[in-house]
């Protein structure tokens, strides 16, 4: 039985089917249907952790679907996808289903993959807030001392060092900033590529606030339309628009006494914008539909992908909101900045993957390493973890090495750590010179594939092995 988190995508068209299998599979244990009904039968002898769900089906639409699944199965959380102009019908639909995110077509892996890695987080916070719960119930004194060294491990597992990090890393100031102000209320803006960890940070500071026994709670306001990230944030009202059946309590009034994460706040709408800034300034929110204020006590901090300064320049987001946002400003660096974090990360890393595989490694061969140093990682700790994981499934020895590699990151790498890192890539130098260098990197990662099989390379790149020893040796490529 895999120990990966379990997510069912349910879609009539065979290619979407498996375009979202190939996009999850490496991170998921993905089950398929092209139909409510045999979904409906999966649900009944598997455990599910998420659902995927297209609108537009034969027989039963996905919203009505879904509905039954909130009926039945309330703790999978849900999300729906649909190529369809949303009208205020399917947006009360989603909202009377309970549905966790409504996702566009054509979606893009990388957005897809964070909505799916975050529906996770929510169902397995949900499944320990509910056995706290259940517990705090119980007036037993040894019952409790449970429930409050199950919140001490939480709070250490949020801490600070979750953050990994290098002895002489250009995170440790940032660090010690974020723990000098986490105490106080004030908000925090969190800037940063996609990818640096924000959402870590953000944790960071609230675990180590005041407000670190009250909840977190966590919204990404660039993946919702205005209506739906309203609706998320501040509830609503039954009967506010049509399909509201329930009363629903917003992120912000679940949030009170604790701290709000906005993500992708720059992502947000004008419109939107003014609404937020209303209930930083007085400290109320109002759901849809009512016509009565209600107090909240609620830190917010907000993260970017933006330049947000330069976003107020151009009038693109407002002033006054983003003051009231930013008390104080933090700034994670991209990966690219800090390689000395590297290799505490990789291994870190490593040994998530290996609890969640199930599958032993005991390190990275020095030619791997060597690889995970050179490499420029765009998409920073995320992308680091995605290449690890996929390098522990493919892996058959208690190394993982080189040969696992995706091209992206062997076609960066020199081999030999004094020399040098050739780009294929700079656009600069001789056209003689940038030959040369696309053709060292391309001999260099066909044999590191081929784990420096002379035969087998020269056999892909169509030359004789004699020719390819020529090669190498004009190179200085052959492996000592």
């Amino acid at each position: 039985m895999s120990n990966l988190p379990a997510v069912l995508v349910v879609d009539d068209e065979v290619r979407s089917q498996e375009s979202l299998r190939r996009t999850l599979d490496e991170e998921f244990c993905v089950y398929t249907a092209s139909n409510a009904a045999d979904a409906l039968c999966l649900l009944e002898q598997e455990v599910m952790h998420v659902i995927l769900c297209d609108q537009r089906m034969p027989g039963m639409s996905g919203v009505e679907f879904l509905k039954q699944v909130r009926d039945r199965w309330p703790d999978i959380v849900r999300i729906i996808l649909s190529g369809y102009t949303e009208t205020e019908d399917i947006i009360a639909g989603i909202n009377a289903a309970g549905i966790y995110q409504y996702i566009t077509k054509p979606w893009r892996p990388e957005p897809l993959l964070l909505s799916v890695r975050a529906a996770v987080e929510i169902y397995r916070l949900q499944q320990e807030n509910q056995q706290a719960t259940l517990e705090l119930r119980t007036t037993e004194p040894v019952l409790r001392r449970r429930v409050e060294a199950k919140r001490e491990a939480l709070k250490r597992r949020n801490d600070f060092l979750r953050l990994i990090r290098s002895q002489d890393s250009p995170l440790n100031p940032l660090c010690q900033r974020a723990q000098r102000i986490a105490p106080y209320d004030i908000s925090i803006m969190i800037t940063g590529e996609s990818g640096t960890g924000k959402e870590l940070l953000a944790r960071a500071i609230h675990y180590s606030s005041g407000r670190a026994d009250r909840v977190f709670v966590t919204e990404n306001c660039g993946a919702l339309s205005d209506s739906l990230l309203e609706s998320e944030l501040f509830g609503h009202k039954r009967g506010a628009f049509t399909g509201a059946y329930d009363n629903r309590i917003g992120l912000f009034e679940q949030a009170d006494g604790g701290t709000i994460f906005l993500d992708e706040i720059g992502d947000t709408s004008a419109a939107f914008q003014v609404k937020l800034l209303r209930v930083l300034q007085e400290g109320e929110i109002r759901s849809l539909g009512s016509s009565r204020s209600r107090k909240v006590d609620v830190r917010v901090i907000s993260a970017t992908n933006r330049n947000l300064e330069a976003d107020v320049m151009n009038g693109r987001f407002r002033e006054d909101l983003y003051y009231r946002l930013t008390t104080f400003a933090l700034h994670i660096p991209p990966l690219r900045e800090r390689l000395q974090d590297i290799r505490p990360l990789a291994e870190h890393l490593l040994l998530e993957a290996t609890r969640a595989l199930d599958k032993h490694a005991k390190g990275f061969s020095a030619e791997a390493m060597n690889c995970l140093l050179s490499y420029h990682w765009p998409g920073n700790v995320r992308e680091l973890q995605n290449e690890i994981i996929r390098m522990l499934a493919l892996a058959d020895g208690e190394y993982l090495g080189a040969e696992l590699l995706t091209p992206r990151v062997l076609r960066s790498v020199d081999m030999q750590p004094e020399s040098p890192v050739c780009s294929t890539d700079t656009g600069v130098g001789q056209l003689k010179d940038r030959i040369e260098n696309l053709e060292r990197s391309v001999l260099k990662e066909t044999l590191i594939r081929h784990r420096w099989n002379k035969s087998q390379a020269a056999s892909e790149l169509g030359l004789s092995r004699v020719g390819l020893r020529a090669k190498l040796l004009r190179f200085g490529l052959e492996k000592v």
